[in-house]
């Protein structure tokens, strides 16, 4: 389901609601030092295992960063187009009324289709990503899918454009470890951290 991305450019980015950078200056044993920092929001991310199917729920996306980069680095081996990466159904915690619990609630129907039962959504950990420059926060849930729950086809809302993937978890160990799919590493050790519990 990729689309064609046509007419790049770029422009500063001066008004963003998600990102806001800043220089920090400190002292670190007494030598004066700065750094530079990205202000952006923390997020929930899912690990959705579908029991009937007994595969993983993925999401495929764009990304214009990793687009970027694939194209500085002249990406040859990927087995999708450029830019495009797999990952775990998330979403930004910018819903100061609503919990992290109904945030991923609402992530799942929105991107993949499923209305999961709140209780059945419970959280693995949380940990810092991006540490050189953002620090952002991610809190890790796991739920398991059932046909039954499906509301929609999922794939996001308003401009969102995003492919609802299965991968099989016989086959999910080769998946993580297959450069050529682009991903990121809370899909590794969501995937992981249920094949240990699950062999």
């Amino acid at each position: 389901m990729e689309t064609k991305i046509t007419d790049i450019r770029f422009c500063e980015c001066k008004d963003s609601p998600y990102i806001k950078p800043k220089r920090m200056l400190f002292s670190q044993n007494g030598k004066e030092r700065k750094w530079d920092i990205i202000e952006a929001h923390d997020s929930v991310a899912i690990l959705l295992y579908h029991t009937q199917k007994e595969a993983f729920i993925v999401v495929k996306q764009f990304r214009p960063a990793v687009f970027l980069k694939e194209q500085t680095q002249q990406a040859q081996n990927l087995k999708i187009p450029q830019g495009y990466t797999y990952e775990l159904c998330a979403g930004i915690t910018d819903k100061p009324n609503k919990t992290l619990q109904e945030i991923a609630q609402e992530e799942i129907l929105e991107e993949c289709g499923y209305q999961i039962p709140l209780q059945n959504i419970t959280k693995i950990t949380e940990f810092y990503s991006s540490v050189g420059f953002a620090g952002s926060k991610q809190t890790l849930f796991f739920a398991q899918v059932k046909e039954e729950y499906r509301q929609n086809q999922g794939g996001g809302v308003d401009d969102e454009e995003i492919e609802v993937i299965f991968i099989p978890k016989n086959k999910a160990y080769n998946f993580i470890l297959d450069e050529s799919y682009p991903k990121t590493s809370g899909v590794m050790f969501a995937f992981l951290w249920f094949l240990q519990r699950n062999p």
